[in-house]
């Protein structure tokens, strides 16, 4: 199984990122990525990698340890209300990984992203990958909308819109 999984990651290049994810999509993500933080004072973050390097391959890192890695490299904990959100997708492994900050994780908790990432696997099943990522936005705007409604003077963009290919 493992000598699988490293076969499959030295076989998915950077090219992968790009036929799944052309510009359109990525420009789709993010404005749903705006359009989603008008609703709430929370933070969503997209990350999207073709497979891990070698050391780690080799190391048996998982996609949620790769995923709480890129949750601090790309500081999505770092919100003033703890409450930002990082939707990681490793195509290598076809996993995605949802990692919250504790603000908004004490609200959902583990079940809630569970179910969103089995919702977002779903769409990526039939090839309809933009469309799954753009569902699983709206279903985490939904509860970062609950949880961190809008304040009235309005939350700081604390973290870009814009999709991040690693």
């Amino acid at each position: 199984m493992k000598l699988k999984r490293i076969f499959r990651h030295f076989l998915t290049g950077d090219i992968a990122v790009q036929r799944t994810f052309p510009a359109a999509s990525m420009a789709a993500i993010a404005a749903a990525i705006k359009a989603s933080e008008l609703g709430h004072d929370g933070e969503i973050c997209f990350a999207v990698e073709a497979s891990m390097n070698t050391l780690p391959l080799l190391k048996n890192v998982s996609a949620r340890e790769r995923a709480l890695e890129v949750f601090s490299q790309l500081r999505v904990w770092d919100t003033a209300r703890n409450n930002g959100v990082l939707i990681y997708l490793l195509l290598a492994d076809h996993d995605v990984e949802i990692v919250a900050d504790r603000g908004i994780h004490a609200v959902v908790g583990n079940a809630g992203w569970e179910l969103i990432c089995r919702e977002m696997e779903a769409y990526f099943r039939r090839g309809e990958f933009e469309s799954g990522v753009i569902a699983g936005i709206q279903a985490i705007g939904n509860h970062l909308q609950q949880a961190f409604p809008t304040t009235q003077q309005g939350g700081d963009n604390e973290l870009p819109d814009t999709p991040h290919v690693l």
